[in-house]
């Protein structure tokens, strides 16, 4: 359980849009909804298993 007065950050991967939920960051297609995935500078990958996606150079 949390501390009291600390926020989690799991807030900074979703914006409320009106009625709507949106999600920031890619989810990981390996491990599932609620596992996001973390951009570096030439790919994206998740934290959990290690998957990677390669971002395309245009």
């Amino acid at each position: 359980m949390g501390k009291k007065g600390q926020n989690t950050t799991v807030w900074k991967y979703y914006k409320v849009d009106g009625q709507q939920l949106k999600r920031l960051k890619k989810e990981c297609s390996r491990c599932g909804k609620g596992v996001f995935m973390g951009e570096h500078g030439d790919r994206i990958t998740c934290g959990k298993c290690g998957y990677t996606e390669f971002k395309s150079k245009r």
